[in-house]
């Protein structure tokens, strides 16, 4: 089961030259990802998605408030959350095989357990679609693949928490849907906790359980949204139901408005 991480009434402030109050991006932001819950975050352009999944995976600290992690504050990067980064040809080692990618979690395992541990990757890259390109290298492979290998090294490094950072937007539209319905097949067979950061909004009703969206800056949390659709879900059937076109009518108008008030459930 995926672990609970929240986060307590954060605030996050950047200094600023010249200003003695700095940058407000965040206000008072309270929200919650239960475990093995799917959560996705939507909001404007540059309302700090992104620093907040940072903030999440323990890389940048809060001003005020606490970000925990089943009831714990986290400081660093803690075990267990893993980070699914945008730009993947960038987070993979280009001189690196595919399967030597997948096994870095895994290095500082005693050497005894290197053939074991070698064959559960090369599992985890069958689970993703790659079986047989194990010896292959980043940059021989199409976009879509090399996410794959991020998938892949991600389950390697058995993640609690998996924070995905708009991991879809640099692939065309049919790898997508691809990867959408791939971790979704392995966010139901690992039952980890998911954190979704995205700008699409179809992508966000069609993962999650629930939709948490953000106002414009200063940011603050506008309104948490229940999906309520059924699982498993498919590309067709789930995007025609009606239900989920009334999701996405809501949801986009709360994008469009302009103004940006605090959080309220429905």
């Amino acid at each position: 089961m995926g672990e609970r991480l929240g986060f307590d009434h954060v605030t996050k402030i950047f200094e600023t030259p010249g200003s003695d109050t700095g940058f407000v991006a965040f206000d008072d932001i309270t929200l919650e990802a239960a475990s093995s819950e799917f959560l996705a975050i939507v909001g404007p352009s540059g309302c700090g998605k992104s620093t907040l999944l940072k903030m999440a995976a323990g890389l940048m600290p809060p001003t005020k408030g606490k970000i925990l992690l089943d009831g714990k504050p986290i400081f660093d990067p803690p075990p267990g959350v893993v980070y699914l980064f945008q730009q993947y040809a960038k987070s993979l080692f280009a001189w690196r095989t595919v399967i030597d990618n997948v096994m870095f979690p895994l290095e500082g395992a005693p050497r005894h357990q290197r053939g074991d541990l070698r064959e559960m990757c090369r599992d985890y890259l069958k689970q993703v679609g790659l079986d047989g390109f194990e010896d292959s290298y980043p940059w021989q492979l199409s976009g879509g693949m090399q996410q794959r290998v991020a998938i892949a090294r991600a389950l390697a490094a058995d993640p609690q928490v998996l924070l995905l950072d708009e991991p879809f937007s640099a692939v065309d539209a049919l790898t997508r849907m691809e990867l959408q319905t791939l971790v979704l097949q392995l966010w139901e067979r690992r039952k980890f906790t998911a954190i979704l950061v995205t700008h699409d909004v179809e992508e966000a009703i069609f993962l999650a359980d629930r939709v948490a969206v953000l106002g414009a800056k200063p940011t603050a949390l506008k309104e948490i949204i229940e999906v309520g659709l059924p699982r498993p879900r498919d590309q067709l059937t789930t995007r025609e139901d009606p239900r989920f076109l009334k999701l996405r009518h809501h949801l986009t108008s709360l994008l469009l408005a302009r103004n940006s008030g605090h959080v309220a459930a429905v």
